[in-house]
């Protein structure tokens, strides 16, 4: 039969369905079949001849009717996964139930009416249909998820066939060993099977299904304490799945082991149509999903003994329930370890290749999927996170990270971007190995719209978080406590910041410091509390290489004189707030000396009208994403959470934390009667005198004199006669005692369990579009809005 005719018929069985006002049976095979076992649809037809109307239609006015429907398609499914799918006609049956269903399932999720109906057991559907089967019957969904796990895994239609020749029988299906069959080689699996297009297609196609089964996630709103997981997700990754490592495993070696460029030949891929490429996207969402998981609420009893092979560690205790998570936090090896970061890191740089070679490489698109999973590696897995910050190939990760914040810092549409790198860089800044590889000088020259600069990894992230502050736009303010922190957490480590960096810094905190912008919100002291602090943590700790810091202090001196004489009468909190009003733009570029940006860049775009995005969760405050700790003599950390206000060894007090400083600012601030909040003289005393100033003004003192001197004596105008001064000058024993340094280390927290399940689904939700699986249903997890 031809596809016209295949379509022409699946189309009137749509109709037939819509317009039947009484229930048709369960068993009148002539009229279900229709709707897979003669037609050849693909899914893109599917989505056109099942319009959304019909659905509703169907849910509506013949509830009876889609239950049935619903009900015959998984139980062809669960038939082709007993059977084995050998005939072409089964697989046929099988790819047109999964894409039925994947039509279908989001108008079922909408309803919260539906929601219970894959949770129930159908009356008679024991295996054998007497009544005594209805005892054991298993709830739709669970037949549905074991069907499709089967079927991930079934020879000759998504896996390679084992048989060495056609006399054999078909291998069965319930005796086979899917750990044979990962699809994969990589971690725990050492054997590449020959790619074939066929079962990549078929894998896919499975795979969408069973996101869309996860994704009733999207129609429950956001609540605070979501600690109740999803069920599909909870099922599927547990024990019940005897699939389940073979498909974690084949699920992360198919994406890391995803090499983009086409067998390393550049321009290959405009010869050869890639597709794998939409597989390890598929791949990669659905492992995202089945990771999600609040880590800051679960140390839950589990897995009653199941083998995992040598690949996952077995000495620790046993992990959470959800077996995905649970491997994932146990893999332990350092080849796999390599694959995998090499894997992450190859394809996050793919998008920087395209601007040496433009074209030479296929542009993949899943680089935020793959920023969310290396997340939840680092997050679930420590071992992980200190293999990745054990040598420089943590910068690997770094690069590309900086660029995507970079590239996005204009676009409204990619605010979840932008948080997800901070967030990452959060992570990795808490550990001290990474503020030690920032010294690796920066020579690949990946072009960017930043200015040209010589000099380290850490000079390429303090110039590219000064472009995201001053020229990225408004709503990443929330976003600049934690900039700050990372600068913070590393600065104890930079041994040499070049002047361009430098100057950033100083810019900085010039433009922090200006009256109108302290006393125009209650948090923004804040940021001059962490640019001072990372001051101080250079001067103590790293004062040798980094001459062109201390210049550049020597030459704003005046900026740290303004903050030391800080009016605090309430005319003139007044008059700065005045000033403002005349000028609203927040941080000038002014007095921030440009430069030519890298040749070959872009410049940051914003997003093109009409761009669709989806809102997010709000992010909690820096206090509760981090907790203080203090670097002993020996390198080693102590908490410091929760703390009375203390002051260090060398009388500054430690810098007050948002969490603590707030309550006692809105006690001291007045609220007038519109709820606004506004400063008051005894606020910015509460907090000025606070100001970690004293090593600073030390170094002034005793600088200052002896670079006027030098000026004089020599004439001179020249910058480097005064910088070789500085570069062999010392301070020992001029200096304040230097404070102990403090660490703020990301913690995991429920707030920011919901923040990544709201990202990630709206990443699913908008890069889905052929087919549109969740396009116009009435998701209730964020709100799509047009730019």
């Amino acid at each position: 039969m031809g596809s016209a005719d295949s379509k022409l018929n699946f189309r009137k069985a749509v109709i037939q369905l819509t317009t039947k006002t009484q229930p048709v049976e369960a068993t009148d095979d002539a009229f279900w079949d229709q709707f897979w076992a003669d037609t050849a649809t693909s899914v893109q037809d599917v989505f056109a001849l099942v319009p959304a109307a019909e659905i509703r239609a169907v849910r509506e006015e013949s509830p009876s009717n889609l239950a049935t429907l619903c009900y015959k398609a998984v139980e062809k499914l669960v038939q082709g996964a007993e059977s084995g799918c050998h005939s072409e006609k089964e697989k046929q049956i099988v790819l047109n139930c999964s894409r039925l269903l994947t039509r279908v399932l989001p108008y079922i999720f909408e309803d919260p009416d539906w929601r219970g109906f894959f949770w129930s057991t159908v009356p008679g559907a024991g295996r054998g249909g007497g009544e005594d089967d209805d005892e054991n019957a298993r709830p739709l969904a669970e037949s549905l998820l074991l069907a499709i796990a089967d079927l991930l895994f079934c020879p000759d239609f998504t896996v390679q066939s084992h048989r060495r020749s056609t006399v054999d029988s078909a291998e069965d299906v319930h005796s086979l060993d899917s750990c044979e069959y990962i699809w994969e080689a990589g971690v725990g699996f050492a054997h590449s099977p020959q790619p074939n297009y066929i079962h990549d297609v078929n894998r896919m196609e499975l795979l969408k299904l069973l996101l869309t089964c996860f994704s009733e996630a999207m129609y429950l709103p956001p609540a605070p304490d979501s600690g109740s997981p999803n069920p599909w997700v909870q099922f599927f990754c547990s024990t019940e799945n005897r699939h389940a490592l073979p498909l974690f495993t084949s699920l992360l070696n198919t994406v890391c082991a995803y090499d983009p460029v086409g067998y390393g030949i550049p321009y290959n891929h405009l010869l050869f149509s890639d597709y794998r490429e939409p597989l390890v996207e598929e791949a990669a969402q659905v492992l995202i999903v089945t990771l999600d998981h609040d880590s800051a609420t679960s140390i839950s009893p589990t897995v009653d003994g199941t083998t995992t092979g040598t690949a996952m560690d077995d000495s620790d205790p046993p992990g959470p329930e959800n077996l995905f998570v649970n491997y994932l936090s146990r893999i332990h090896r350092e080849e796999d370890f390599q694959f995998i970061l090499k894997g992450i890191a190859r394809l996050l740089s793919n998008p920087l290749l395209q601007t040496y070679l433009p074209n030479s490489t296929k542009k993949i698109q899943f680089h935020q999927e793959l920023l969310v999973l290396f997340w939840k590696l680092c997050d679930f897995n420590k071992k992980f996170l200190f293999f990745v910050l054990k040598s420089s190939d943590v910068l690997d990760i770094l690069v590309p990270t900086l660029y995507f914040l970079n590239d996005a810092r204009a676009d409204q549409s990619r605010v979840g971007l932008m948080h997800i790198g901070v967030f990452i860089l959060l992570l990795l800044s808490g550990e001290r190995n990474f503020g030690v590889r920032l010294n690796k000088p920066y020579s690949v020259r990946v072009p960017m719209d930043i200015p040209v600069f010589t000099g380290t990894h850490a000079d390429l992230l303090i110039v590219v978080f000064h472009k995201i502050i001053t020229s990225g736009h408004q709503r990443l303010q929330p976003l600049f406590d934690c900039l700050l922190t990372i600068v913070v957490n590393v600065s104890p480590y930079l041994k040499s910041l070049s002047m361009v960096a430098a100057n950033k810094l100083l810019h900085l905190l010039e433009a922090f410091s200006t009256t109108w912008f302290l006393f125009s919100a209650a948090q923004n002291h804040h940021l001059v509390f962490f640019l001072l602090e990372a001051f101080n943590n250079i001067i103590q700790y790293q004062f040798d290489g980094n001459s062109n810091l201390v210049y550049a202090i020597i030459r704003k001196r005046s900026v740290f004189h303004q903050l030391a004489n800080l009016p605090s009468d309430p005319p003139a909190i007044h008059k700065a707030l005045q000033r403002r009003r005349r000028t609203p733009e927040p941080l000038s570029r002014t007095g921030s000396q440009e430069g030519a940006s890298m040749e070959g860049s872009r410049p940051a775009a914003p997003a093109e009208p009409g761009t669709l995005k989806t809102s997010l969760a709000a992010t909690p405050g820096i206090d509760k994403l981090t907790e203080k700790s203090q670097v002993s003599e020996d390198g080693t950390l102590r908490s410091l959470e929760p703390t009375p206000q203390e002051s260090s060894a060398d009388g500054s007090p430690i810098v007050e934390e948002p969490g603590q400083a707030w309550r006692e600012q809105r006690r001291l601030s007045s609220a007038s009667a519109s709820g606004q909040w506004s400063p008051t003289s005894e606020w910015v005393l509460s907090w000025k005198s606070k100001l970690p100033l004293q090593t600073i003004m030390r170094l002034l003192q005793v600088l200052v004199p002896q670079v006027e001197k030098i000026c004089i004596d020599k004439g001179l105008t020249d910058e480097s006669e005064i910088l070789r001064f500085l570069q062999h000058g010392t301070l020992v024993g001029l200096l304040p005692v230097p404070h102990p340094i403090l660490i703020r280390k990301y913690q995991a927290n429920s707030g920011t369990a919901m923040w990544f399940r709201t990202y990630m689904w709206g990443v699913i939700y908008l890069r889905n579009v052929d087919p549109p699986v969740w396009y116009d249903t009435d998701v209730k997890l964020f709100d799509i809005q047009r730019v």
